[in-house]
């Protein structure tokens, strides 16, 4: 008596680490062989490159009795640290202003309304390191020149879509040789890919936190700086169609 495959469609879930599950599927939207069986399989691949580019913020924030002269001590102080920005040859298209403020301080006693004893100013700017050999300089310059608010920094890969289309391609193996598997266990062939979805992430590295009030701006080293490596996943679900 001879055996016929009707068609059908599993959804194996294979990611690594993960039980197979297998479940219906909504009739797919294309005319599907009468001997035609639909294979959905998860993988992921990572690929990893040491960082190219460090983001950070640098700011100064001053107080005064006054707004007028918080925000005049603070442009003051900030055109200082504008200069050294510049002299460290960071371009333009890397320096954006991320927030000024100016906000009042309180005093507070107990049965009392809130009474304002000064100001405090604050202006932001967003950094984009190129050349993260440099970086402790930087942040030392920024430092001696009067930035007592800094964050950061973060590293990132300038072009990351050549890293990522390395962990797609490890990614798309890994689906293949698994579809190969199944349809091996099931006495079938893998045909053809019908689709291909994909997810992403990665792309950033762990920022370093600075507390600028913590170093001097005499040290005779360089600020010491670790941009260890930024890891690119790419998470594909592949559907094959399988046949005799």
């Amino acid at each position: 008596m001879r055996t016929t495959l009707k068609p059908l469609l599993l959804a194996l879930s294979l990611a690594a680490g993960t039980a197979m599950t297998a479940h219906a599927q909504p009739a797919p939207s294309y005319a599907l062989p009468n001997d035609g069986t639909l294979l959905n399989v998860s993988a992921e691949a990572e690929a990893k490159r040491v960082p190219d580019i460090a983001t950070l913020s640098a700011g100064v924030v001053t107080q005064a009795a006054d707004g007028n002269a918080a925000m005049r001590q603070n442009a003051e102080q900030m055109s200082k640290v504008m200069s050294a920005v510049k002299a460290a040859g960071i371009a333009d298209k890397d320096v954006q202003t991320s927030g000024i403020n100016l906000s009042p301080q309180y005093t507070y006693k107990e049965n009392e309304a809130p009474k304002i004893n000064g100001y405090q100013a604050s202006n932001t700017v967003s950094l984009k390191v190129r050349d993260i050999a440099k970086l402790g300089k930087v942040l030392d310059a920024l430092v001696a020149n009067g930035a007592n608010d800094i964050n950061g920094p973060s590293f990132s890969i300038d072009q990351p879509e050549p890293v990522y289309d390395e962990a797609r391609t490890a990614a798309l193996k890994k689906a293949q040789a698994r579809a190969e598997t199944y349809a091996k266990s099931l006495g079938l062939k893998v045909r053809r890919i019908v689709s291909i979805s994909e997810g992403r992430s990665g792309g950033g590295a762990r920022p370093m936190m600075m507390a600028a009030s913590m170093r001097s701006a005499k040290a005779e080293m360089d600020t010491p700086v670790a941009p260890g490596e930024s890891t690119l996943s790419i998470n594909l679900d592949v559907t094959f169609e399988l046949g005799r």
